[in-house]
């Protein structure tokens, strides 16, 4: 990788793909008065460069980019295609009508090809006036930049399904994963921070449980780790984060790390 550059991490949602609280759950999580147990889709935004980088932009995105007072962003990583990671994605039009600029947007073919088949409006020969103004760039396991920004993917598994992690600079960026090859492993050594899902406390076909995560950030030996993509059956965060190791935290809504 290219010499590592300040940068900061906004998490703008740490939940699962039902969000927490969950309707109509009455766990003493759903139930929780305290903000770290209430947890949007999981969302990230990386500040650097003079950038806003977007990971994901799932259906709470308007209200993220509302909560963190987003004046601009230039770029959208996608890293699958299920709905909770982009459903947002008309919500960039506020960008567009306000900015006077299209968003560029970073995806796998496949993540491309849904989302045209989820927004087919957006792509249509006859776009609708008030349809986001997007543009398209296909990435693959290529490094590949946004403006000063090198960007390398790394290749993971969520079950069945190829997903991409990112990492920049001294920040890798992984939600969503079940497994992920040694070589691929190789890319994340080195890192400052990691950011890893731990959905919950038992084994889940698709998502890595909170064992699993902590497995892995004593194999790649990152300064520090980040729980994200957390459900109401890992528990209340304050309980949680006491049982973690020292360099391991819970992620939460709104959480900034300066890297």
């Amino acid at each position: 990788m290219a010499e590592a550059k300040p940068m900061k991490l906004t998490f703008l949602g740490t939940g699962t793909s039902i969000g927490v609280p969950v309707i109509a759950c009455n766990c003493s999580v759903c139930k929780s008065t305290n903000a770290h147990d209430k947890r949007f889709r999981t969302s990230a935004m990386v500040s650097v460069d003079g950038q806003n980088i977007i990971i994901d932009c799932g259906p709470d995105f308007r209200f993220q980019m509302l909560k963190q007072n987003v004046e601009d962003i230039n770029a959208v990583l996608f890293t699958h295609e299920h709905r909770d990671h982009i459903a947002g994605l008309d919500d960039i039009r506020a960008f567009n009508y306000i900015l006077n600029k299209t968003i560029p947007i970073y995806g796998t073919k496949h993540v491309l090809e849904a989302i045209k088949t989820e927004f087919p409006y957006i792509f249509s020969e006859g776009r609708y006036f008030g349809a986001p103004q997007l543009t398209v760039n296909e990435i693959s396991e290529n490094r590949f930049s946004i403006g000063d920004t090198e960007i390398l993917p790394i290749m993971i598994m969520h079950d069945k399904l190829p997903i991409m992690g990112f990492r920049i600079g001294d920040l890798t960026y992984i939600t969503d994963a079940s497994f992920i090859s040694d070589a691929e492993k190789e890319k994340i050594k080195g890192s400052k921070v990691l950011v890893i899902n731990a959905l919950r406390n038992s084994k889940h076909v698709s998502h890595f449980s909170l064992n699993e995560a902590i497995e892995l950030i004593n194999e790649v030996k990152p300064e520090q780790a980040f729980l994200t993509h957390i459900s109401h059956f890992l528990g209340l965060h304050d309980e949680v984060e006491k049982k973690l190791p020292p360099n391991v935290h819970l992620a939460y809504d709104n959480l900034i790390v300066d890297i």
